[in-house]
């Protein structure tokens, strides 16, 4: 094979892995998200009445 085709190849194979070592890394790191906060409910018992007032 021309030494042309061959850094061709190996352009493109190394692209192909460049690229894929990042798809991975995407599903593996999480991204930085803040938790949804719930809907504000009403409390149901002497319990939950203390925590969300803890909370407040």
């Amino acid at each position: 094979m021309n030494d042309e085709k061959l850094k061709i190849i190996l352009a493109l194979l190394s692209g192909i892995v460049f690229s894929l070592i990042f798809i991975l890394l995407a599903f593996v790191l999480p991204a930085n998200e803040k938790p949804k906060q719930l809907t504000k409910q009403n409390p149901k018992n002497h319990l939950e009445k203390i925590s969300q007032e803890l909370r407040k």
